[in-house]
């Protein structure tokens, strides 16, 4: 990014309720988030060639079914479900060709950003992945979910990209307590119905969070979500390390919010229920 200009990126956006055929975007590289981030739209029978001169790509399979092929090595990429299935990805280096088929009708995430460190092609399979429950057995289970991590600073330091995902319970909260860190991340949403709807503090903003939402976090805002009763909400974080100072599950606690972490906190919230 050295010599180029780089402009703010709205903390809020749509791509639309329904997508169009094709690529949507959400972020771009020559922002503050540094990532290229949107949905690819393809039909059955599509097929695609990507191949980034100066820039690493992930590509997750959110629905559908794809053949992806890249360096004389070809797997399948299938989801039913973003919120009971691991996710399939394929992470690459610059100057990696890689062909995309859809088999059926399919939406691929693909994030980007500039890397001049070759490292070799890493495909993900749902196993790979780790999930975590976050959040259990405190606060009255109002902050538990999942938490999915494709690749961190931990099992792929050669990147200067994070990807995963979570999964809000209905009525839940989840990047929480409220922390933030130094490093500009993204969320894109998807809920379990067309209706649903959640909300998104980013810094001092309100965000009205919804399918094909998504959310660009300043680094230094804080950012906890929450997903109405009734829905389920699904969505892709992916931060993007800075030089020297690479996101190693940085959290800063917001001060006035540390407080909850403290031993015999939950005997200090006020509940009816257990009056």
């Amino acid at each position: 990014m050295e010599g180029s200009v780089i402009m703010a990126e709205a903390k809020f956006g749509k791509m639309g309720a329904q997508l169009k055929h094709g690529y949507n975007s959400a972020t771009i590289c020559e922002s503050n988030m540094m990532m290229d981030i949107g949905i690819q739209v393809m039909s059955a029978g599509e097929k695609l060639t990507f191949n980034e001169q100066a820039k690493e790509v992930a590509y997750v399979i959110l629905t559908g079914e794809v053949k992806i092929s890249w360096e004389n090595n070809t797997e399948v990429m299938k989801r039913t479900s973003l919120f009971d299935e691991n996710p399939t990805c394929l992470h690459v280096p610059l100057t990696t060709e890689v062909t995309i088929e859809a088999v059926v009708d399919s939406e691929v995430l693909i994030q980007k950003t500039e890397n001049d460190t070759k490292f070799a092609p890493k495909f993900y399979h749902p196993e790979d992945v780790q999930a975590d429950v976050f959040g259990g057995g405190v606060w009255s289970g109002t902050a538990t979910r999942t938490v999915r991590t494709i690749f961190d600073y931990e099992n792929a330091p050669y990147s200067n990209m994070v990807n995963g995902e979570v999964i809000n319970s209905p009525g839940r909260w989840s990047s929480y307590i409220p922390h933030f860190h130094p490093q500009p991340e993204v969320y894109v949403y998807k809920f379990d119905r067309p209706q649903g709807f959640g909300a998104a503090f980013i810094g001092e903003d309100t965000f009205r969070t919804e399918t094909n939402a998504y959310v660009a976090i300043p680094g230094g805002d804080i950012h906890p979500q929450v997903t109405a009763p009734g829905y389920a909400m699904w969505y892709s974080w992916m931060i993007r390390h800075l030089p020297d100072d690479p996101w190693a599950k940085t959290r800063i606690v917001c001060e006035e919010h540390a407080w909850l972490e403290e031993d015999g906190a939950e005997a200090k919230i006020w509940d009816p229920l257990k009056k």
